[in-house]
């Protein structure tokens, strides 16, 4: 499938030393390569285990702290930036993070390809791209056929939590994901930030320009 709108674009940022050297020396101990096959999470973490995937995990702090916070749960995060996932395998490598695996490619060709419908316990979805500008707004990430893809891919039951502190962004993910018929509301409108969920340092930035966060909380409906 083509998707000739992308929901993030390249950005030449600067990969630091310690983010190349991770690149290099840690991708392939706990990076996931990309490939338009299904993944067996089973052998990736050595157990059967619940697994939730964050879609633009960034530098990774919040990422790597949820890991960290739920042990019994495997994490897969996916992100395109170099620096990101380079940051990121650094503080699975330092913290010894075993149930935590890092896919850089985008997220949408991830959950076509490498995963399987009704496999997934979580999704999560923190502060995506707003894309504020209304002509950009065809780029954003949540629109019903993301609704419908990650909705077929949670198990019966499964959450979707995402978060942004864009109020039209929010009031936009909570009608497409309140559209989607396999998708039920967990709080009839908003959440309240579940505990689970640490600040992320674009929460912060919002909360310190005076932005409202908004969570939205959502289970596959029992089929």
């Amino acid at each position: 499938m083509t998707r000739p709108i992308r929901s993030y674009v390249l950005r030449q940022g600067r990969t630091s030393a310690a983010q190349q050297r991770a690149l290099g020396a840690l991708a392939a101990k706990h990076a996931i390569h990309f490939a338009p096959q299904l993944i067996d999470a089973r052998a990736i973490f050595g157990r059967a285990a619940p697994l939730v995937v964050e879609i633009g995990s960034g530098m990774g702090e919040t990422t790597a702290a949820i890991a960290r916070a739920q042990p019994e749960y495997d994490f897969i995060a996916i992100e395109v930036h170099g620096p990101g996932v380079g940051s990121l395998l650094n503080r699975i490598e330092a913290d010894r993070i075993a149930n935590l695996r890092v896919i850089r490619h985008d997220a949408v060709e991830v959950l076509q390809y490498m995963v399987a419908d009704a496999s997934l316990a979580g999704i999560h979805l923190f502060f995506p791209d707003p894309w504020p500008k209304k002509r950009h707004h065809k780029r954003r990430l949540v629109q019903p056929a993301f609704a419908a893809l990650a909705a077929r891919k949670l198990a019966p039951g499964g959450y979707l939590h995402a978060a942004t502190d864009w109020p039209d962004y929010a009031a936009q993910m909570l009608a497409v994901f309140s559209a989607e018929p396999l998708l039920a509301n967990q709080a009839g409108g908003y959440a309240p930030r579940p505990v689970q969920r640490p600040l992320t340092k674009f929460e912060r930035r919002g909360l310190g320009l005076g932005h409202a966060v908004h969570d939205l909380l959502f289970r596959r409906r029992q089929e």
